[in-house]
């Protein structure tokens, strides 16, 4: 008698954490957070007015490309509108201060609690990086007419909304990452993004005219995903072997075999395109509180100038800055990132070496000299990337999606790391999980 065929190895595996009252419990609980933040995106902030914002958003691309990052809470400005980019920026400058001021290193030192510390600090500093930016887009706001009260109480508690749901947000993160499934910041970005998705390509197919090169839009995107895939995953392994016995802390450890360092490709993750697109956007954003449309300035020219959106050649020099800013950036995230390991330093404790390379400053200028080779592959990977909304847009000539080569790394890392923690969570039942 034949038996029955099995089913599908995902399909299985999501029964399987289904069938897990605990796992199933951490899956409905993030897909509840995400129901609520959806939510909150709708709820606007007081003293708008819509119609304004929506004529302002249809002649600003700059304002289209940052909502895709709010999951469309930037264009009804509600009190999600800023996501939880500031706590991102509060994270970026405390990773980037730790490692050069002596108090913040010595904290880093000090276990969980120093880390619990340096986390606290983070979450302070949210306050007035959000206080600020809030001010700013309600004071662009305010230049185009699109709060219809601007009395300074109005104004201070729309800012007070923006930071509350900046805030809120965070909480809701903090939530997913403790009870929930992944990390929780992650997942909040992941759904904002995914949340504009259907309408981008709903858009995309009532543009019937043009239906070859959307065809061949989404076969550009799904590549790209692929090469996300291949990039996120590769490493360099550099073999490690330790001494039989090591004496560390008053006890003898022992070891045996060999193992191995895995050096990623791409080490940096998206942060690098984080830096690139702030600093890429900042000009024209800053130029777009000057501009005058019934009388052309410098201001207007800058604009158009650091606009993603621009036809050729203008926007040649935005793309081409924001290539070799990517580059720029992955080697020196990656250097911090590396520095702060102290690879060498951690082998040479624990008795372990590389096979032919002396312990100490020789094993540095190894390490040094293989972190530099790869980081060649991760740097243009991600600068490649980062211009692949502006080639697939030369290529196919669709312009109604507006992709974002930073929302795919998000997507795909998300995805990729929440798949990992999942597979985790079922081989540690003794479940078969989904990842060959």
């Amino acid at each position: 008698m034949r038996s029955r065929p099995s089913k599908p190895r995902l399909l299985q595996a999501m029964t399987d954490a289904f069938s897990l009252p605990d796992l199933r419990r951490r899956i409905l609980i993030t897909v509840g957070i995400l129901v609520i933040f959806r939510f909150v995106a709708h709820v606007p902030v007081p003293g708008v007015n819509q119609g304004a914002l929506q004529a302002l958003f249809e002649r600003n691309a700059l304002l289209g490309m940052l909502d895709m990052f709010s999951g469309g809470a930037m264009r009804q400005l509600s009190v999600a509108a800023m996501g939880v980019y500031p706590y991102i920026t509060a994270s970026i400058i405390m990773m980037l201060l730790v490692p050069v001021i002596p108090r913040l290193q010595a904290l880093s030192r000090e276990g969980e609690s120093g880390r619990n510390k340096i986390n606290l600090i983070t979450h302070w500093l949210v306050v007035p990086l959000a206080s600020i930016q809030g001010y700013g887009q309600l004071v662009y706001l305010q230049r185009e007419g699109v709060l219809s009260s601007t009395n300074p109480l109005s104004m201070a508690a729309m800012v007070l909304s923006l930071v509350a749901g900046t805030l809120f947000l965070v909480w809701l993160g903090e939530l997913i990452t403790e009870y929930g499934i992944g990390n929780g910041i992650s997942i909040i970005i992941f759904g904002g993004i995914v949340a504009r998705l259907p309408e981008m390509i709903g858009q995309g197919f009532l543009a019937k005219e043009n239906f070859a090169g959307l065809s061949a839009y989404l076969l550009i995107v799904v590549l790209t995903i692929m090469v996300i895939v291949i990039f996120t995953e590769a490493h360099r392994r550099i073999p490690v072997q330790y001494a039989k016995s090591v004496f560390r802390s008053g006890r003898m450890y022992r070891h045996s075999g060999a193992t191995h360092i895995p050096l990623r490709v791409n080490a940096a993750g998206m942060i690098p395109l984080i830096f690139a697109m702030s600093l890429v956007l900042f000009p024209g954003i800053v130029a777009s509180y000057f501009s005058n449309p019934s009388d052309p300035n410098f201001a207007d020219m800058v604009m158009k100038l650091f606009d993603p959106r621009a036809a050729l050649p203008l926007g040649l020099f935005y793309w081409a800055l924001y290539f070799l800013m990517a580059v720029a950036f992955t080697f020196f995230y990656t250097m911090v990132i590396y520095q702060q390991q102290d690879l060498p330093g951690v082998l040479q404790r624990q008795g372990g070496f590389i096979p032919g390379i002396r312990p100490g400053k020789n094993t540095q200028n190894y390490l040094n000299s293989v972190i530099n080779r790869i980081t060649w592959g991760g740097a243009l990977f991600l600068a490649c990337v980062a211009v692949m909304p502006f080639a697939a847009r030369q290529i196919t000539n669709v312009e109604v999606i507006q992709l974002s080569s930073l929302g795919l790394l998000i997507m795909v890392g998300v995805v990729l790391d929440t798949m990992k923690q999942l597979e985790a969570q079922l081989v540690m039942r003794k479940y078969e999980g989904f990842i060959r």
